[in-house]
């Protein structure tokens, strides 16, 4: 796979495709946010189509340059090069027990939005207004809110129990949503400004500090205190299935 040559949403799709696929097989742990972002990204296609965005064709473009930068940094580390830090923890801790599929998705939500989606919107308004883009932008993180109730059932679904546990305890459920919508949202719209007004001359430098603000996010999502905590490793020790079996019933769910 050469992240380089993608053009399109349907390209997009076929490399995430082909990670889900290789991560069954592997029983790799990288499946589970390929297998979120596979939703996430044929929820834009379908919004695309459907007038949903202001400017579907720019909608397009910030799309296949934001997954651009996941692609590349997967395939980065798979063939051991260099990548972005938030990413190179994010890859490390699924090799990791007790981290449950509710946190490996956080963790590439965290690397991927709060670093990435900033860096795909200044590309993509590259000598235009980055306010022009706002709208869509917002419109993108309305499309991860509804998912928010969509991962949950999907967790559901590998293990049934949690979703007593998550009416029971409000905590964890107010976790995912505050971290996965508000940190996220704002955090990257805020860069998104930051960095586009930044000349392009300092744009690593830019990117090196904002990587290391996200990856220091990593233990928002590993430690949320103890109660939650406690209640994640009891997710964990219940889960059923395999890695390989977990991303198969994830994508199963339509």
């Amino acid at each position: 796979m050469n992240p380089e040559s993608i053009n399109s949403i349907e390209e997009v799709i076929t490399a995430l495709n082909k990670i889900i696929a290789e991560s069954v097989e592997k029983n790799d742990p990288a499946g589970y946010f390929a297998s979120l972002y596979r939703k996430v990204t044929i929820k834009v296609k379908e919004g695309i189509a459907s007038g949903f965005f202001d400017d579907g064709h720019r909608m397009e473009l910030l799309d296949v340059a934001f997954a651009k930068r996941y692609l590349a940094a997967y395939e980065s580390h798979r063939k051991n090069e260099p990548v972005t830090e938030s990413w190179k923890i994010t890859f490390e801790l699924y090799h990791l027990y007790w981290p449950i599929v509710l946190q490996h998705l956080l963790l590439g939500m965290n690397a991927h939005i709060n670093l990435d989606l900033g860096i795909a919107a200044t590309e993509v308004s590259k000598g235009k207004n980055l306010a022009d883009l706002e709208s869509d932008f917002n419109r993108i993180n309305e499309i991860l809110s509804s998912l928010v109730r969509e991962v949950q059932g999907d967790l559901s679904a590998v293990w049934p129990a949690l979703k007593y546990l998550l009416k029971w305890s409000g905590k964890i459920d107010d976790y995912l949503v505050d971290f996965s919508m508000k940190l996220a949202r704002d955090g990257a719209w805020k860069f998104a400004n930051q960095f586009h007004q930044i000349p392009e001359k300092d744009h690593k430098t830019a990117i090196f500090n904002r990587d290391l603000k996200v990856a220091n996010k990593v233990n928002v999502v590993l430690k949320p205190g103890r109660f939650a905590s406690f209640i994640l490793r009891i997710i964990r020790i219940s889960e059923r299935g395999t890695v390989a079996e977990k991303i198969l019933k994830m994508n199963s769910i339509r």
